[in-house]
């Protein structure tokens, strides 16, 4: 009887951060770090952002020794051409390459206009700055409703979704900070693993972020393991038991 090679479905599952394997469902993203290809997992970005690693896909396409190469040739040829023009401030001796990176020298005023008032031409000047202020939901309800939308829009649902897979649907335990009141905490958790999301509702664009992982539902504060939310198959949360 011949026998059948199993592989998993993913070749990478060991972290080149923490030397964690994933769990089935979870994902690895390709890091650069000088010429050798790394990969790390969800809870390890900022680690890996820290130290000098860099995600593969955001770098630039284009040779930036050569771009930095072709700009210094680009204006030495230009101070070039303008020294061979004769271009010297008005005869006096002294050549002026960067006359037209020189500032702008303001009109003096009429003599008869007013004088501003001190202070106006600061004021005029000044940007003004825009202010982003975003309600925060003050029943627990709303907070617990926004940040399940959140959750939802976010790219962890697969995550979810991949565990659950494999394990059955989770628990989910959705509940607003004790000491910071803007943070509300999301738990999703099985008899093999559970994860733990937060939200905070005040930043300008709230955003999931992981916060915590493990493999013992003992490592959770009781009320992380008293159900208030659902999840289906899809990794998509719903208030309800």
């Amino acid at each position: 009887m011949a026998t059948r090679d199993i592989r998993p479905s993913t070749a990478h599952t060991i972290c080149d951060v923490c030397g964690r394997t994933l769990l089935r469902g979870e994902r690895a993203e390709a890091y650069l770090h000088g010429d050798a290809r790394r990969w790390v997992c969800e809870l390890c970005k900022s680690r890996a952002l820290h130290e000098g690693w860099i995600r593969e896909g955001t770098m630039p396409s284009y040779d930036q020794g050569h771009s930095r190469s072709e700009r210094r040739r680009s204006l030495l040829s230009r101070l070039r051409a303008r020294r061979e023009a004769g271009g010297s401030d008005g005869g006096n001796g002294r050549e002026s390459y960067f006359d037209d990176e020189a500032p702008a020298v303001a009109p003096a005023p009429a003599a008869d206009s007013p004088a501003p008032a001190p202070g106006a031409a600061r004021r005029r000047d000044r940007p003004r700055e825009p202010r982003h202020v975003r309600a925060v939901p003050t029943s627990v309800e709303q907070k617990t409703v926004e940040a399940i939308e959140l959750f939802n829009a976010s790219e962890h649902t697969r995550t979810v979704s991949g565990v659950a897979r494999s394990l059955g649907l989770p628990t989910v335990a959705v509940s607003p900070s004790t000491v910071r009141p803007s943070q509300v905490n999301l738990v999703v958790s099985w008899e093999l693993c559970w994860y733990r999301y937060e939200v905070d509702l005040s930043d300008d664009d709230p955003t999931v972020r992981v916060a915590g992982q493990g493999y013992e539902l003992d490592e959770l504060e009781a009320g992380e393991r008293s159900p208030n939310a659902v999840a289906d198959d899809r990794g998509t949360l719903s208030l309800g038991q």
